[in-house]
């Protein structure tokens, strides 16, 4: 028998199962209050998934409100955090929208499927703000790469980003693979995607116009997914207990290709007066959220939703997160047009509902009324929690443990070995194993992808204007101070989008932690949060938008710290880019920055001695911003031929990459008064390596130190030195003072090996 409202105010003491839909008893409580009666059925369902850690920020909230109170004052913002995504103006009536969103708890329990539909949802996210979706990216982190479990997750989640992407036809221009033991058991799988629009063609998630129509487009509503990643992201993955594990949804990337050319079609024939995508908690969340954000009153009739099961109940109806799906706000008028549309498209599409003036979302099943709730209850005001945390009992020793007394090799031929160890570690490892599996050139408007510092795509195909984008994040740094942890990661991606020649202009973040109710994850977060934002101001770009996953742990045990930071930046032509490999001989190679004895959850520190303690490296933002627009600047007039950012490895791992990269070695040389080892391997921040043609060089150093930035030169491009290091000519060779040389095949080797040994 359907529960209706009816009955429910009939029948008000009937036993509801709100904890195994993931409410706390006071929760359940706050709904009787507001609806002065039990809920029906259908209503706890849209509650549960609504209510849930993913879809209302409850334990997050009021941290995040710093984003916004810590803004920096700013002309390019044109929508905000609050969105589906945000929106920049990067100038000549071209605005862009990006966002990047977790699906981590998905993509364990089914790689494959759990990974493409967070590709999936995230495309839609910018499809409803009116862009045409360009390029995604995907930062994801495994556990150990010789764990069997790793072994099971990332062949399916890498084919699920590229198989979802690849058929979408977009191109994957960057992202991240990291390898670290918290994250077994948790993978991490986050999903960026940036789109594209002209000022006029913004559209948001509204429902406005009493008697206008509600219209469901796309796939037909199944049983995948039902609680899916609402319910399953609410909750950690307990050892040997009962876990939450939902279906997980399953995606259908042509149906997705229909569905973007159908609503950018409808968008631009002016037939749409709002619109939201159905991702996380499916038509609870379209319904609540545009009815709330319009006139307050929405009227549907869910027995007229389109089901690939005929079985489904209301509730299942409400809850399925079944993909490929939006919502639309269509006048009468222009319905048969909307309707005419999708048909060209072969994409499905009924009437469900209306705008109405009751300020009530109701919902209707064969005649009988089993929704009637204020929908700002079920999509904004839900519960609001302030968690109580404190710094962790282990934080101080954790900190004091610091890598100082670690044995570190000191001769030549340890440092040559040492050299080969690093550019193989996982984490520092060729990811082309990954990125062979994405098409990164699709539609033609790629100009940088991985492994360069930051993707790269055009916008105007006229004036060449384009945008750059950059997904960071080192959770060990995080964990050791979880405050500077999260502008380390802004640091390194802002960094990174400088060294590509674009003016870095605002954040998205998706932020990775354990559970809420962990007094010290829940220190982690806030500290995490408020370094994000006073880093934010501090560089004078702002968030624009973005994602919070908490329960990412097994059993008592969570995840690093995990703040993926993302940052976007407009360069005006695109042919002015700065790539990472040198090219010409004779070109002369130049450290900037300073270098100090920082190894504080290294990289060395960890695949060398698998050691985490003591500080990470100090943060100088306003060394960071120096250090931008000089990159800038020497990309914008023509002074460096290549540059690469110095993070992750140090200055070796990036000399490595920038020699691979273009298959010519160099002749470098170590600044004196500093340790060989310090310099090759530390990760002090607010570095780069930069290539300058000797022509170019007065200038360039001329303006380095007008502007205060120490500028090294380390070396000299030289594709001819392989006979001189007493090697066969036409041998490429990398020599370091005259410490050690070793040739590109050496590293070529050891760098590309790891993951396809690892994965075969």
């Amino acid at each position: 028998m359907i529960d209706t409202v009816t009955h429910a105010v009939e029948d008000p003491d009937r036993t509801q199962p709100f904890a195994e839909l993931g409410l706390k008893p006071d929760e359940y409580q706050e709904i009787r209050d507001i609806l002065g009666r039990r809920p029906t059925s259908s209503e706890l369902a849209m509650y549960s998934v609504m209510w849930s850690e993913h879809c209302s920020y409850k334990s997050s909230k009021v941290h995040l409100k710093q984003f916004g109170e810590k803004a920096p004052k700013t002309d390019i913002l044109m929508v905000g955090i609050g969105e589906n995504a945000g929106v920049v103006d990067i100038g000549d009536g071209w605005a862009v929208t990006f966002k990047v969103e977790s699906h981590n708890h998905p993509s364990y329990v089914e790689p494959y499927q759990g990974a493409a539909t967070g590709v999936g949802g995230i495309v839609r996210d910018i499809l409803s703000m009116g862009a045409r979706p360009l390029a995604v990216m995907d930062p994801l982190r495994f556990g150990p790469l010789d764990a069997p479990d790793t072994r099971r997750v990332m062949p399916g989640i890498v084919a699920g980003v590229g198989g979802y992407g690849n058929c979408l036809g977009l191109p994957n221009i960057g992202g991240e693979v990291v390898f670290d033991p918290s994250y077994l058991g948790n993978p991490l799988v986050n999903a960026l995607c940036i789109g594209a629009m002209r000022h006029e063609d913004i559209h948001l998630a509204s429902a406005k116009g009493v008697g206008n129509l509600v219209v469901l487009y796309g796939a037909r509503t199944g049983g995948d997914g039902i609680g899916g990643v609402s319910v399953l992201a609410s909750e950690t993955f307990s050892e040997g207990g009962p876990t939450k594990r939902p279906s997980v949804q399953v995606g259908d990337p042509f149906m997705e290709k229909l569905l973007i050319e159908a609503t950018l079609e409808v968008l631009h024939a002016g037939l749409v007066e709002g619109i939201q995508d159905l991702g996380g908690a499916g038509i609870s969340c379209a319904t609540s959220e545009l009815a709330s954000n319009g006139e307050g009153g929405m009227h549907v009739w869910l027995d007229r939703v389109l089901l690939r099961d005929p079985t489904l109940s209301p509730e299942e109806i409400l809850m399925s997160e079944s993909q490929e799906r939006m919502c639309a706000i269509v006048t009468p008028a222009n319905l048969d047009a909307f309707l005419a549309l999708c048909g060209k498209w072969e994409v499905e599409a009924v009437v469900i509902g209306e705008v109405t003036a009751s300020g009530r979302l109701t919902v209707e099943w064969h005649g009988e009324q089993i929704v009637d709730v204020p929908p700002r209850s079920v999509a904004h005001d839900g519960p609001v929690y302030e968690r109580p945390f404190h710094r962790p009992e282990w934080q101080d020793a954790l900190q004091a443990d610091g890598p100082e007394n670690l044995p570190r090799p000191s001769t030549p031929d340890e440092l040559r070995a040492m050299l080969l160890t690093m550019v193989a570690a996982p984490n520092l490892a060729s990811k082309s194993w990954v990125t062979s599996q994405y098409d990164r050139y699709v539609l033609g408007n790629t100009v940088l992808a991985q492994p360069e510092d930051a993707g790269m795509i055009r916008i105007d195909e006229e004036t060449g204007r384009g945008v750059a984008l950059s997904t960071d994040c080192n959770g060990r740094f995080a964990k050791l101070d979880p405050y500077n942890g999260a502008k380390l990661a802004l640091a390194e991606s802002y960094r990174n989008v400088a060294a590509s020649g674009a003016v870095p202009l605002a954040v998205t973040n998706c932020l990775n932690f354990g559970s809420p109710e962990d007094p010290e994850v829940m220190w982690q977060f806030a500290q995490a949060t408020t370094g994000l934002a006073d880093g934010c101001l501090e560089l004078g770009i702002p968030v624009t938008g973005g994602n919070v996953s908490f329960y990412n742990q097994t059993g008592a045990t969570p995840i690093l710290p995990t703040p993926v930071v993302g940052v976007l930046g407009v360069i005006d032509d695109v042919a002015r880019r700065t790539p990472i490999a040198w090219r010409e001989d004779g070109e002369l190679i130049y450290l900037l920055g300073d270098t100090h004895d920082e190894f504080g959850g290294s990289e060395w520190a960890h695949h060398v001695h698998g050691h985490l303690g003591g500080m990470p490296p100090a943060v100088d933002l306003g060394r960071e911003r120096l250090l931008g627009e000089i990159l800038v600047a020497g990309s914008r007039d023509g002074m460096l031929s290549a540059a690469h950012d110095v993070s992750d490895g140090g200055v070796a791992q990036t000399l490595v990459e920038m020699a691979l990269h273009s298959g010519i070695g160099a002749r470098c040389w170590l600044p004196d008064g500093i340790d060989p080892f310090t310099l090759l391997f530390s990760e002090s921040t607010g570095r780069a390596v930069v290539v300058v043609a000797r022509t170019e060089e007065l200038r360039f150093t001329e303006m380095c130190a007008a502007r205060g930035l120490p500028a090294y030169r380390i070396g000299v491009v030289d594709s001819g030195l392989g006979p001189d290091a007493g090697f066969p000519a036409g041998t490429q060779v990398l020599q370091v003072s005259e410490l050690f040389t070793v040739t590109v095949d050496e590293l070529r080797m050891a760098h590309e090996g790891t993951l396809p040994d690892a994965l075969r």
